[in-house]
């Protein structure tokens, strides 16, 4: 099916809610009944769980379900040297952008006396999860393990799924090498999300889980993320998506290989084209069709440019407003001065400026990172950075002139919340500096 054409000005309230509603994924409550069944047969039976979901779900149950550093070593050696050089300049442009959002100490008197600080703590264990079932994909890990290292975390897990044969890609193997990760086992799915939060014989339970995935493995973190027992989850996340903006100035066949893009990752994904130009609109649902057939993922491609739009729109301002509204995992500003238009972004994952910045730069190697909001959480949420793989603890300290100066107040608060013991700490501290300072 080829990319449909919409006027936004003809559409009706119903009728621009349907051009923006995100693909209808697996039946949640199906899924959510399967995974929690899933998580509570990992938590009783451990490993042996695992052996028999991965011979269910991916056609090998592993002997020994954590990688040897024989494996890894081979595995750099069935990567090609100009593979190993992309992966390594990846790893080297995430870490410079991840550095520098290292948090600066904090440490201020907010009244004479009153100390307040922050200080930083890195997760002690994270689970990194990467997916390698239609496409194995090194980047995830690289966007993970990168800035755990530089955060500190003394442990970095990662669960990824084998092939039938029982072997992990070897691109992920050497993005692993190159991160630092040596703890690597070869399981996936839902079932690795709950052996990451609960532990098993073989994989020790860690606090927070990232990496994106299926909706199982989604509804897994999901699962998790709801128990204390479980483990933290790193953000909200659905199918890929990308929305354009476009003006005369774009370029159709860049505009369309944007689309593709993404619409490649996922039946459910999703693309979207806006634009005051109806003729580039026509042009660029011609050049998907045109670049369609080389592409290797057509039965993917059908399905997710079916649910795909082009839509025409007054102006740039009007597009701005429909994207603020959709809040896209994937922004891209295909127009003339396209710096001036990001002040007007208010609600997106992560944005490309211009016509030379494709999104699949943010995907692999700019240094941004690619894990990121979708489904509008992109409305509350920011994609995945440094901060997510610490802890920022306060710390106040106060002398008792401080004590003094600002204890009446702490006092007045809680009475009006009608919260007498709180009150009662503060104060009888004050009575006692009184009562040591009385003549």
């Amino acid at each position: 099916m080829s990319l449909q054409i919409l006027d936004w000005s003809a559409l009706d309230a119903p009728g621009r809610r349907a051009a923006l509603a995100r693909p209808s994924a697996e039946d949640s409550g199906e899924v959510l009944a399967a995974v929690r069944a899933i998580v509570a047969r990992v938590r009783e039976q451990g490993d042996a769980a695992l052996r028999e979901y991965s011979l269910r779900f991916d056609g090998h149950a592993p002997g020994t379900l954590r990688v040897g550093a024989a494996e890894i070593d081979a595995a750099m050696g069935r990567v090609d040297p100009k593979g190993i050089a992309a992966l390594e300049r990846a790893v080297a442009n995430v870490r410079r952008f991840h550095e520098a959002q290292v948090l600066a100490p904090l440490s201020l008197e907010t009244t004479p006396g009153v100390r307040c600080e922050r200080i930083v703590r890195p997760i002690a264990a994270v689970g990194l999860y990467v997916p390698a079932g239609s496409a194995p994909l090194p980047s995830a890990l690289i966007m993970a393990a990168v800035p755990a290292a530089i955060a500190g975390c003394p442990r970095r897990a990662l669960c990824t799924p084998p092939g039938k044969e029982g072997r992990i890609d070897a691109a992920i193997l050497v993005a692993a090498r190159l991160c630092g990760v040596d703890e690597i086992y070869r399981v996936g799915g839902a079932q690795a999300v709950a052996a990451l939060a609960y532990g098993t014989e073989s994989i020790p339970k860690v606090d927070k889980i990232f990496g994106p995935g299926s909706a199982w493995v989604t509804a897994a973190k999901q699962v998790a993320a709801a128990d204390p027992a479980g483990a933290a989850l790193d953000l909200p996340a659905g199918p890929s998506e990308v929305l354009v903006i476009a003006d005369h100035s774009a370029r159709a066949e860049f505009v369309a290989a944007d689309l593709l893009a993404q619409a490649e990752h996922d039946p459910l994904a999703q693309a979207i084209l806006l634009t005051p130009s109806r003729e580039l609109a026509l042009a660029v649902a011609a050049a998907v069709e045109r670049q369609r057939p080389a592409l290797s993922r057509a039965a993917i491609l059908d399905r997710s440019v079916a649910q795909s739009r082009a839509i025409v729109v007054r102006d740039l301002a009007e597009a701005m407003s429909v994207s603020n509204d959709y809040a896209p995992e994937h922004l891209i500003l295909s127009v003339e001065q396209p710096r001036e238009w990001l002040a007007q972004v208010s609600s997106a994952g992560s944005v490309f400026l211009g016509h030379w910045t494709p999104e699949p730069m943010g995907d692999y190697c700019s240094g941004t990172n690619h894990v990121l909001p979708t489904y509008g959480y992109a409305r509350a949420y920011s994609g995945l950075s440094l901060l997510d793989f610490v802890k920022r603890i306060t710390v106040q300290e106060i002398t008792p002139a401080g004590l003094r100066e600002l204890g009446p107040t702490a006092v007045t608060l809680a009475g009006l919340e009608g919260l007498d013991a709180h009150g009662a700490a503060v104060q009888l501290r004050l009575d006692a500096l009184a009562a040591e300072s009385a003549p």
